[in-house]
């Protein structure tokens, strides 16, 4: 029998109830903050009662909440970190700090965001890298015109969607998205296992932009670019394929047809 905390809600419904606007409530799911429950019919996103309760129930809700989601944009970051716009550039690009999310403006270009807290908590354990000269290595980066930004943010991406779910094609399926075609294509050379592996392949992240010209320069943030790091995906990938045949193998699932 479903009691009261079981009643499950749309995400629409979730957020106004929080007192959250869709963004940042959407915000609040990404992150990990508020725990989806079971999907619904056609996949969306669906929250307990009993989870909405357990928000509110936090200290200094719902202050404390939008402060967790609280984003800014390069300029809100230098502003709060006290230092010039080029100096944080210099600090993201050289991956001092992680973006956690990105949206593409309207001359093509990615701004890259900033969880508030991330700041805060950077400035209070780097305090050398807001005054000075850059570190050696920090020169070498940037006179060999490295950008850390799109890695770091994936790693992270990646991360918060494996912590969402237990499924082993599921955590398969996350780490084959961020794989480029042809990598996709020597990792998993069974098509009917890539067919299910991208049925189940994450959406696009909150702030993913939806008009084709800005899709274009999204999409290359979500695959994986330099040598190291497309060998640790695929090295991943082929360890999550491993468990997850073999839970296939163990509960009898006929897998992919």
């Amino acid at each position: 029998m479903q009691t009261s905390a079981d009643t499950m809600m749309g995400g629409a419904r979730a957020a106004g109830e929080l007192g959250l606007r869709r963004g940042e409530f959407a915000w609040a799911v990404q992150l990990g903050i508020v725990r989806a429950g079971p999907p619904g019919p056609a996949g969306t996103n669906r929250f307990t009662r009993k989870e909405l309760d357990r928000i509110r129930a936090g200290q200094g809700f719902p202050e404390a909440l939008r402060e967790q989601i609280r984003t800014l944009t390069a300029a809100g970051a230098a502003e709060l970190l006290a230092v010039s716009p080029g100096r944080f550039t210099r600090l993201a690009r050289c991956g001092h700090v992680t973006p956690v999310g990105y949206r593409i403006n309207r001359y093509r270009a990615v701004v890259w965001l900033y969880l508030a807290d991330d700041l805060k908590e950077f400035a209070a354990r780097r305090p050398d890298l807001l005054r000075g000269a850059a570190p050696d290595e920090d020169r070498e980066r940037l006179a060999a015109r490295e950008d850390q930004r799109p890695r770091r943010w994936r790693g992270r991406h990646v991360g918060l969607l494996l912590r969402r779910t237990a499924d082993p094609w599921e955590r398969a399926a996350v780490l084959a998205s961020v794989l480029p075609g042809e990598q996709l294509d020597e990792a998993v050379p069974d098509p009917a296992e890539r067919t299910r592996l991208a049925g189940l392949a994450p959406p696009p992240p909150h702030g993913h932009p939806h008009h084709p010209a800005a899709v274009a320069v999204a999409q290359r943030l979500l695959r994986a670019e330099q040598e190291e790091e497309i060998l640790w995906y695929r090295t991943s990938l082929d360890f999550a394929l491993t468990g997850a045949r073999a839970q296939s193998k163990t509960t009898g699932e006929r897998g992919p047809t």
